[in-house]
């Protein structure tokens, strides 16, 4: 026989018969018999395999024993056996379940050997030989032996060490944690187990031990000394400490949808754990939202830097403040991996820091100040785009980055590549969302003289984007004003796009002067048929939510009239300052479809503020509605009240961060008109009174002073009355309204509405409300409770 070493033992076969070995199964029948056993007992295995344990044993069967064992998979004990010629022998027995149908194994050596003088010598050779670092102290906690792995940690000889104490061998703070250990071992008794981490004397880093301090006792109790046992666990506490840092990543790393945060996360996760000096750069493509360019950029390269963090304070080591466009190299470590597509390592040299004075100079400066030794540079990718690199350096950890680091930082680096992506792309629907929602939203409250407004629309936070609020003033017939909020569930462009198309939609509804509560049903009508229809505009489970609040104010009456659908009661201010919340039925959200909304109508005092607003403004996480609702309530209170500065107080009260919400505000203060500038006539239904109304209009227009506008007034007053006198119902009234324009109204009892026809050669009639629509800047009609009226408004020359 050779052997690789020159020389080798001749090899020891196992006598596999020095065992006896049986098997019984559950019904206590013997299912397999050795040559072991055979020894043993003197039976043979024809002998005894199929016949009942029980005849062996001299005690009760084992089988008996083990059956009572349910949920052991082991029994130990002695027994007392029956050989083949009749005589007894107690014996050692061990049990081993065979398998889950009750059979067992029962094993016992055929002898078992004495003690020998040469078993200390072996034992001293097992204790020198172990693969485990050991060492034996006495009382007076002084080495007296160590075995060969010991010597070969400590980089010492047993000579060398024996005698002196763990805190004489090593010098360091673990050392004297390991001897007060040792001592609480000798004083109790009991073993101590400890975690040392340790820089020894010869090794190039830190290593981190699992050691345990073991009482040695002599036969008679008496403590001799304790047995130190340490293990090597420093691939273990490194692979712990990667996959800490790794959960730490993923935690910490994307709490936002920020990206110049998303990036420092990373920096800050990574620094000190894994490097003192992080730095993360993006390609400036992706600053917009927009996509990177397909594939790796090749050459040089032109990268932002977004993030950095270091070991030292201020981060001394950098050379590109945030923010700013850098150039690199193509040889650079960054413009590299960013060409491969694959983490770089690099251990930095004098030969490179050379090579680097030539290209970027206060970078080589830079380095050979603060001592950088190696570098890991990791693309940034997701999705398949390249978004940046990484870059990890050390110059104060004395390791060197390796192949477990590689991995690691490439690891953390996906994690924050795709949150980085994501705020971008997130970033690029809020700017589109936020451009079409403000394309959305009124570019200025319109002209009237009905209401003072004044308005606020604040996004909702970068975390949750922008939804789908809005708010809007709409002119009406007779000098009244409509006040409309409104707030789609959701967030997002199709928020925003369902924003838009059910403000556009109570904006028509609102043309045809609709009372409040009937716009409403007609608007839930069109959401509930949207929906059913499979509207892109609808939610992935064909839901649209939405509320909505609707007012009405006239200045003539200073009636308001207000219908709500699911959307929180707005507040009224009375001239005094005291506050209240306008008790307006709630109504189903809209969408619902079938249910009915109820308006409420109350007279407001002239200078009185009406609040609206979306929920936004009240509802805040960790506050309710109701707390919402009385911190506005001691905003508001008081009188005199300026718009902007009410705006601008609720806001900064109400929402003390970025809210989370979208928050639409609307705060109007009442104007009425003065009784002079209106004048109202009651007119017979008679074809008669045609020309005495024409004369009252005229005389009136006089006194107001606007005789440039007596004839066209007078045609209109003419037609108006005439188709109310011909086609409607008493009563019949006729009002004008002087504010800005002139407007003419004229009621009747009928619901019938006018419209306007196309009139023959021939005919006599037909050709009344054309002639209005030419003459005059709008005209219509509204239904009223009993009945309708026809307006006309007439522009009035600047004054």
């Amino acid at each position: 026989m050779r052997c690789g070493l020159g020389s080798c033992a001749p090899r020891q076969t196992v006598d596999e018969a020095a065992t006896a070995r049986a098997v019984v199964d559950g019904r206590g029948v013997v299912a397999a018999w050795n040559e072991g056993a055979r020894r043993l007992l003197g039976y043979r295995a024809p002998e005894v395999v199929g016949r009942n344990a029980a005849a062996l044993f001299g005690c009760a069967a084992p089988h008996e024993v083990l059956s009572s064992s349910t949920g052991f998979r082991r029994w130990s004990g002695t027994v007392t056996l029956v050989h083949r010629d009749g005589h007894r022998l107690t014996v050692g027995l061990l049990a081993h379940r065979w398998n889950e149908d009750g059979s067992w194994l029962l094993v016992s050596p055929v002898s078992r050997p004495a003690p020998t003088p040469e078993d200390d010598t072996f034992l001293g050779r097992s204790f020198a030989q172990s693969p485990y670092t050991m060492a034996l102290y006495d009382t007076g906690l002084r080495l007296r032996w160590a075995n060969a792995d010991m010597e070969r940690v400590m980089g010492l000889s047993e000579e060398e060490m024996r005698g002196l104490r763990v805190t004489e061998i090593v010098l360091d703070p673990e050392s004297e944690r390991t001897e007060e250990g040792m001592r609480t071992v000798l004083e109790t008794g009991r073993r101590q187990e400890l975690g040392a981490a340790l820089h020894l004397a010869g090794h190039e880093r830190e290593s981190v031990w699992s050691v345990s301090l073991t009482p040695v006792a002599d036969s008679d109790g008496r403590l001799e000394g304790v047995l130190l046992s340490a293990h090597d666990i420093t691939e273990q506490h490194l692979a712990r400490q990667r996959l800490v840092l790794l959960n730490d990543a993923s935690l910490r790393i994307g709490s936002t949808l920020d990206l110049p945060r998303t990036a420092q996360e990373l920096a800050d996760v990574a620094v000190p754990r894994f490097a003192d000096f992080v730095t993360v750069d993006l390609l400036p493509a992706i600053e917009g939202g927009d996509d990177p360019p397909q594939g790796p950029p090749r050459g040089p390269v032109r990268l932002r830097r977004v993030a950095y963090q270091s070991v030292l304070e201020g981060s001394p080591e950098t050379v590109v403040p945030r923010g700013t466009v850098a150039a690199y190299p193509e040889r650079s470590t960054a413009a590299k991996c960013l060409a491969a597509g694959r983490p770089f390592i690099e251990h930095v040299t004098p030969a490179a820091l050379e090579d680097l004075d030539r290209t970027a100079p206060q970078r080589a400066e830079r380095m050979r100040r603060f001592g950088f030794h190696s570098v890991l540079a990791v693309p940034m990718r997701a999705r398949g785009l390249t978004l940046g690199v990484a870059t990890f350096s050390r110059h104060r950890q004395p390791k060197l980055f390796e192949q477990d680091d590689l991995l690691l930082g490439e690891e953390i680096t996906a994690r924050a590549a795709v949150c980085i992506d994501n705020a971008r792309r997130y970033t690029r629907e809020r700017d589109i969302s936020l451009t079409l929602q403000s394309s959305l939203l009124p570019q200025g409250l319109p002209e009237q003289v009905a209401l003072d407004v004044a308005s606020r629309y604040l996004p909702a936070s970068a975390r949750t984007g922008v939804g789908g609020d809005w708010f809007d003033v709409i002119p009406l017939s007779g000098a009244r004003v409509a006040l409309v909020v409104g707030d789609v569930v959701g967030h997002g462009i199709q928020a925003s796009a369902t924003m838009g198309r059910l403000r556009t939609a109570v904006r028509t509804l609102a043309d045809v002067d609709l009372p409040p509560d009937e716009l409403l049903a007609h608007l839930d009508d069109l959401v509930d048929h949207l929906a059913g229809g499979g509207d892109a505009m609808a939610s992935a489970d064909g839901d649209i939510g939405a509320t909505c609040l609707y007012a009405v104010y006239d200045p003539v009456s200073r009636h308001c009239t207000v219908a709500r659908a699911g959307h929180p009661v707005p507040a009224q201010v009375t001239p005094d300052g005291a506050v209240e919340f306008i008790d307006v039925p709630a109504g189903p959200p809209l969408g619902l479809g079938g249910l009915p909304f109820e308006s409420t109508e109350l007279e407001l005092d002239e200078g009185s503020l009406l609040v609206l607003f979306t929920d936004g403004l009240v509802e805040a996480r960790g506050r309710d509605i109701d707390e919402g609702l009385a911190a506005l309530r001691e905003v508001l209170r008081g009188p005199d009240h300026d718009l902007e500065a009410t705006c601008d107080a609720l806001l900064g009260t109400m929402l003390t961060d970025r809210p989370s919400d979208d928050v639409a505000l609307l705060v109007a203060r009442t104007r009425a008109l003065d009784a002079s500038q209106v004048a109202t006539w009651e007119v017979p239904s008679d074809p008669a009174a045609v020309a005495e109304a024409r004369k009252n209009a005229g005389r009136q227009l006089s006194e107001w002073g606007l005789d440039d506008a007596v004839f066209v007034t007078e045609l209109v007053v003419s037609e108006l009355v005439t188709n109310a006198v011909r086609y409607g119902r008493p009563p019949i009234e006729l009002r004008l309204i002087h504010d800005r324009n002139l407007i003419c109204e004229v009621s009747d009892g009928s619901t019938t509405a006018p419209h306007l026809r196309r009139a023959r050669t021939f005919d006599e009639g037909g050709r009344g409300l054309l002639l209005v629509a030419q003459l005059t800047q709008g005209w219509g009609a509204r239904q009223t409770t009993n009945g309708k009226i026809i307006w006309a408004e007439q522009s009035l020359p600047a004054v």
